[in-house]
């Protein structure tokens, strides 16, 4: 008979390894402006869309939307690992200047991958919670009724400034 050995509490598994402060959630006062300051860029940007594409797809050049969409598009970005680079040579032409991950989605596995894929990218990650509405909150700025993860993508509007302001200065990508 094989004997059942129990799991040490102790060892960490190594998804968890980079663990978020609370000071790293953005959330109450801190959200509402967060969530304010990214939907005043993405009507500012809209105002300058010259090409007059209709709103939900000018908004999915600009923004990728749900955890699919962002996980693909990290996925197809250049890491900084040498031996990703040799193989994938082709570059794609969209880069993520931030992630916006909620924090408080259940079950935690749908967006537990998302916070290392975007290190290995070196793309910022900002955590939201907002007693389990988060997702409604992050879906609102999107046009759709619920998100649980965006990607910002880097193409030099008015959204990529203001994002550039809220980021920490070694994180700054344009």
């Amino acid at each position: 008979m094989r004997s059942i050995i129990p799991i040490n509490p102790a060892k960490k598994i190594e998804a968890d390894s980079n663990p978020v402060k609370e000071s790293d959630y953005y959330e109450g006062e801190r959200l509402t402006h967060l969530l304010g300051l990214i939907q005043r860029g993405i009507e500012t940007s809209k105002l300058s869309n010259v090409n007059s594409l209709p709103e939900k797809i000018w908004l999915k050049k600009q923004i990728a939307i749900g955890i699919n969409e962002v996980t693909r598009v990290l996925e197809r970005m250049k890491s900084n690992n040498t031996s990703d680079q040799q193989q994938n040579p082709k570059q794609p032409p969209v880069q993520l200047q931030v992630v916006i991950v909620v924090a408080d989605c259940k079950p935690r596995m749908l967006t537990k991958h998302i916070p290392n894929l975007a290190a290995s990218r070196g793309v910022p990650v900002l955590y939201i919670r907002d007693n389990k509405r988060a997702s409604l909150r992050l879906g609102e700025l999107v046009k759709l009724k619920t998100a649980l993860a965006i990607g910002v993508k880097a193409r030099g509007n008015e959204l990529n400034l203001i994002l550039q302001q809220i980021l920490p200065s070694d994180f700054l990508i344009l």
